[in-house]
């Protein structure tokens, strides 16, 4: 009978006995591994809150068993002896299969890690509902492009002329497409900082007033008081001033009407005129209540304003035409003088 050594010796003078021990000895250290692996990883998962950590090295296990059975298998296919292209062949195909199963599971525990930190804090403000899929998928092509970088290299195919054609694409796609590039990354910065969110009512200083009704990531689309729908490149709203009417800690808006009296006027009068009109207007707001500030002694007469809150800003053309109309009619009727410059030309007889 054969001692051990014997046995050992044996296998090592047969080279297909000697690979399909490597094979066996390969599955049995691949789940030695992912046995200690999840051991070990498992106890330090288990102290933290978030189930994150939970998935991601849930889906850790193939690609770790796969890595270790495939590098038995490789090793095995270069102990028999193949034939050198069918031996290429045969290790090319396990690497490129590795490759795409640690493609495959990278790309799930991306997805799942942005998705985890866009519903961690409310102040994240890059990763939205919107920008979301978009960082995923530039995540995945990302990983899609490493992937076939390192496919190409398991297969021995030199990539130097691939990457240099690409990068020269690159410049004159992005020559050509320099508008939608601009907009594309305006259109990021724009939900990073958000200025302003969808139902806004905004004012740009292009002139365009209206209703934010959708944010992408190329324009914007806003909805004006006529009812029309207006596309605005991202790069233009970037570049302008942008007064959102809708911003502040509440909902409502404050409204400023400002208005000159004679001199000889009695204050205490018109200051309770305002507010009286003010008051009675249904779309000025109780809380808080309207008030009158003196603000300046003018050229021409005291200059007072006339402050008070109305719910909507789309309401404050019309609120503001009804207040002044109202305020122009009790001035007519109470003979209260709005002075205006005047000038007075002294003409001289001899200048006749």
């Amino acid at each position: 009978m054969l001692d051990l050594h014997g046995y050992i010796d044996f296998i090592l003078s047969n080279s297909a006995l000697k690979g399909l021990s490597l094979i066996v000895l390969s599955i049995v250290s691949a789940k030695f591994v992912d046995m200690v692996f999840t051991f070990i990883f498992k106890r330090l998962v288990s102290s933290t809150k978030t189930t994150l950590d939970d998935r991601i090295l849930q889906l850790l296990h193939k690609p770790i068993f796969y890595s270790i059975l495939f590098i038995g298998f490789i090793l095995s296919i270069k102990t028999i002896h193949l034939p050198d292209y069918i031996e290429f062949g045969f290790i090319g195909l396990l690497k490129t299969v590795t490759i795409i199963i640690w493609l495959f599971v990278v790309s799930k525990i991306l997805v799942m890690s942005m998705d985890w930190a866009s519903r961690q804090t409310a102040s994240n403000k890059i990763l939205q509902k919107n920008t979301l899929p978009l960082f995923n998928n530039l995540g995945k092509i990302a990983i899609g492009l490493f992937g076939i970088y390192f496919i190409f290299l398991s297969w021995d195919i030199n990539i130097n002329g691939i990457l240099a054609s690409a990068g020269v694409l690159g410049v004159v796609l992005g020559l050509a497409a320099k508008d939608t590039v601009s907009n594309f990354f305006a259109g990021i910065f724009l939900m990073a900082d958000a200025p302003f969110k969808e139902g806004d009512y905004i004012l740009l200083d292009t002139g365009e007033r209206g209703y934010v009704k959708k944010m992408g990531l190329r324009s914007t689309r806003f909805m004006t008081r006529d009812d029309i729908e207006i596309t605005i490149p991202n790069s233009v709203i970037a570049a302008s001033k942008i007064v959102n009417e809708s911003g502040g800690p509440g909902e409502i808006e404050r409204v400023r009407i400002t208005l000159t009296v004679a001199y000889d006027s009695d204050l205490d009068e018109v200051k309770s005129l305002l507010i009286t009109i003010a008051k009675k207007e249904k779309n000025v707001l109780k809380e808080p209540e309207p008030r009158v500030r003196f603000r300046e002694f003018a050229d021409h007469g005291l200059r007072l304003q006339l402050l008070f809150w109305i719910h909507n800003p789309e309401i404050r053309g019309k609120t503001v035409d009804a207040v002044n109309s109202e305020i122009y009619k009790e001035i007519s009727t109470r003979k209260i003088s709005i002075p205006y410059p005047t000038m007075n030309v002294h003409v001289s007889k001899d200048s006749i």
